[in-house]
């Protein structure tokens, strides 16, 4: 009857036990389904701007923001690896959708569009802001083209279309990001496998590594360069040209004939520890004061009640954009960025 009577005992109390233990672990994963407690924030994007975003949301809503910086292709192996147990709620920027598509089937990314963006279009003015079932939404704009140092290269002397970046007179003068790292670089490369055929586009950057004198895995670097005078071009986001010409560097940038423009999006992390903060995150980075942090580091704004700090809008930029063949994005992404590492690794 003793032995029984402990048996009962024991069996009660690892019971008691077990539910405290997961009531505690539900109060620490989100702070109740409310959204408040901490959100962790996935981005590639400049470090100290994608903190300001955090830094405002704090002091307009309840919740901490927990920024994780890290390249494009770091955080989506990252996502992939926590993929039984996410440890993220967002995952913001990636040099455009591209990334994001290519995210879609691996079940890393969730469904949430916010009311200011429910009305959109899937496709407005030939570019794509929003997936079609919810799972990304577009930030901002982004272009890519050629930032050029000022005192090494005159305006009109400066390409203007892809072809151009091919010039004798520029070897050794170019610096593009490292495909196998960068999201900004593999946005280059697949675009021109999709305009020229892959056979003629392995071709195209067989000649253009021979020109570049540094291919580095940031995709803001060769950028830098341009501003430091390490590299007379540099292929980059419009931002990051606008960015440093603001802080008084010789830096200018050129919007290619036709050329990848896209929203850089954000997107809910599947099965995240705080859902509801994650969306209310989301929320904000298409709000006024959102777009505004933005448009302050020289992004294009999405909101149009938010005014550009560059001379680039959507509206002036649309008609250099190319179709950008998605479904073949999404079947050809890895194999690409794996032959590239082949190729010029």
């Amino acid at each position: 009857m003793m032995k029984r009577s402990f048996s009962i005992f024991t069996s009660v109390f690892l019971m008691m036990s077990i539910l405290l233990l997961t009531a505690c672990a539900g109060d620490q994963d989100s702070g109740g389904g409310d959204g408040k407690g901490e959100i962790t924030f996935y981005s590639p994007e400049t470090p100290d701007m994608t903190k300001e975003l955090g830094q405002k949301f704090e002091e307009l809503h309840d919740g901490s923001v927990n920024v994780q910086y890290a390249g494009t292709n770091v955080l989506v192996n990252r996502m992939m690896a926590e993929k039984d147990n996410p440890q993220g709620d967002v995952w913001y920027g990636g040099g455009g959708i591209l990334p994001f598509e290519a995210a879609v089937d691996k079940g890393i990314i969730g469904k949430y569009i916010p009311d200011f963006a429910k009305d959109w279009d899937t496709v407005e003015d030939g570019i794509k802001v929003k997936h079609e079932d919810g799972k990304y939404v577009g930030v901002e704009v982004f272009v890519l083209g050629f930032a050029y140092n000022t005192d090494l290269v005159k305006a009109e002397e400066a390409p203007k279309t892809w072809d151009d970046l091919l010039d004798p007179k520029w070897k050794g003068k170019i610096q593009f990001s490292n495909p196998a790292a960068s999201g900004t670089a593999t946005l280059m490369v697949l675009n021109q496998m999709m305009q020229r055929g892959e056979a003629e586009g392995w071709d195209y950057f067989k000649k253009l590594v021979d020109q570049a004198n540094s291919m580095p895995d940031s995709g803001s670097a060769p950028t830098k360069a341009v501003s430091m005078g390490e590299a007379h071009i540099g292929v980059g986001f419009d931002f990051m040209a606008y960015e440093q010409k603001a802080k008084g560097e010789s830096v200018d940038f050129v919007v290619p004939d036709k050329t990848p423009i896209l929203v850089n999006p954000v997107s809910i992390v599947e099965g995240g520890p705080n859902p509801e903060g994650g969306k209310k995150l989301i929320d904000f980075l298409l709000s006024k004061e959102g777009q505004q942090i933005l448009a302050n580091w020289y992004h294009i704004p999405i909101n149009p009640d938010v005014e550009s700090k560059t001379p680039l809008t959507l509206e002036k930029v649309k008609s250099h954009a190319v179709d950008l063949d998605i479904d073949w994005v999404n079947e050809n992404y890895d194999r690409v960025r794996n032959e590239w590492k082949e190729k010029f690794q």
